[in-house]
């Protein structure tokens, strides 16, 4: 035990001793890196973080995307067809205004909307007090104007039967004093009556002659005012009958039937309602014959034109059409287009049914086409993303479109047979330069 202790105040004497003998020994100063080597090293990785970020906006820009969320097709040499893929409603190929020829009070309305009509059907009656008054009035008046017409005509009668009776009697009156004549001339040639006799028979005769021509000419006169006096009696009574018969027809009128065979589309007054003439209470449409109305875009104005045909695909089935009619006032950047089938058409068809119909603007050839996606609407088709041969990588590259349709993009430029490009997508792309696909 005293052993342990005296080797423990040895040990602690000697380290003391040698304590004091390095105080006494000058220490050597270090070198500045190495007494700033924390910032030199700092400093290292900020100049190195400062070298990449310029090597980066130096290259090209790039971003990382996974390939599985993207759609690449393939550049290939195709049959392309440039026609435009809208929705037509079937519509009747002639719809008619039904007006009400009279003015009146709806009385009753007997037809229903949608009911298949055929011409003559009655579609509702009209109550007209005041034109049933006129038709009573004008009536009476047809009846008196008859009545005021017969009694004209019996003294018309009778006042020709005394013409007549008069030139009868002027007649036989002259033939006999031309006989009377006769007989004097003979008598004075035989000397039974003096020349001065003979001179005063013969100027009566004459004169009665001459009475009778007059009397004649007089008669004639009468007769002829007698037959146009006449005559007015009789376009004054067939105007009065005329006049009633309109009537008759306006009372017909208040009874609106359907000019032809037809649907009722639409009935737009009420029972009780006072309605005008002329004034519009529904539509009628031939369904017998339809056709199917669509709207174009206004780019396309100078390109559509009359005869160009179209097709509706339908349960599997083409059904051709072609442009009959087109309407060039443009609405809401568009405008109105019909068309009619030219061949077969869609069994059990219904007014106002909507079908996709595509209308061919040109005859197919063959082109650099490309599936449609939604890389036009971001770059405008000025540029796609082209897949390197591996498929790791998409590089921007300029393109030039031309024609299009529905499902393609004509290729001018920039691309060729083979070539696969990234359709889908650009909406998060920004402003990378290139697509780094990951598998």
């Amino acid at each position: 035990m005293k052993k342990s202790n005296i080797d423990l105040s040895f040990f602690i004497f000697r380290l003391k001793m040698v304590m004091i003998k390095n105080m006494d020994i000058q220490l050597k100063k270090k070198h500045w890196a190495i007494r700033h080597k924390y910032y030199l090293i700092s400093g290292v990785i900020f100049v190195g973080f400062l070298v990449y970020l310029l090597v980066l906006s130096a290259g090209p820009r790039r971003l990382r995307y996974e390939a599985d969320k993207l759609e690449i097709v393939e550049v290939a040499k195709d049959r392309f067809l440039e026609y435009l893929d809208v929705e037509g409603i079937v519509q009747p190929k002639m719809t008619i205004r039904i007006n009400s020829n009279e003015a009146g009070t709806v009385d009753s309305i007997i037809a229903e909307n949608g009911s298949i009509l055929k011409a003559g059907d009655i579609i509702m009656t009209i109550k007209n007090i005041e034109l049933q008054r006129v038709i009573e009035d004008e009536r009476d008046e047809l009846s008196k104007t008859r009545i005021n017409y017969r009694e004209k005509e019996i003294q018309m009668e009778q006042k020709i039967a005394d013409l007549q009776r008069q030139n009868l009697e002027t007649m036989y009156n002259l033939n006999r004093q031309a006989k009377e004549q006769v007989v004097n001339e003979e008598e004075y040639n035989i000397g039974m009556k003096s020349k001065a006799q003979y001179e005063v028979a013969t100027e009566d005769y004459e004169f009665n002659k001459e009475k009778t021509k007059l009397l004649r000419e007089g008669l004639t006169r009468d007769s002829i005012l007698n037959t146009i006096q006449t005559d007015l009696l009789r376009n004054d009574l067939t105007r009065a009958e005329k006049r009633f018969n309109r009537s008759l027809e306006r009372l017909e009128n208040l009874v609106v039937r359907a000019p032809i065979d037809g649907q009722l589309s639409s009935i737009n007054v009420i029972p009780g309602e006072k309605i005008a003439a002329g004034s519009s209470i529904g539509e009628l449409k031939i369904i017998d014959e339809i056709k199917i109305s669509t709207k174009v875009s206004e780019y396309y104005i100078d390109r559509v034109t009359l005869g160009l045909p179209a097709t509706i695909t339908y349960q599997g089935e083409k059904y051709p059409l072609k442009i009959t009619r087109i309407n060039p006032e443009i609405k809401d950047r568009q405008f109105e287009v019909d068309l009619l089938f030219t061949g077969k058409q869609i069994e059990n068809i219904r007014i106002g049914k909507s079908y996709r119909l595509q209308i061919e603007l040109e005859q197919p050839e063959e082109a650099l086409v490309v599936s449609k996606g939604n890389f036009f609407q971001s770059t405008g088709g000025q540029w796609v993303f082209k897949v390197n041969d591996s498929g790791n990588k998409a590089t921007r590259v300029p393109i030039s479109i031309g024609r299009q349709n529905p499902k393609q993009y004509e290729i001018l430029e920039g691309l060729q047979p083979g070539d696969k490009i990234i359709v889908s997508g650009y909406d998060n792309f920004g402003e990378a330069q290139e697509i780094i696909l990951k598998r």
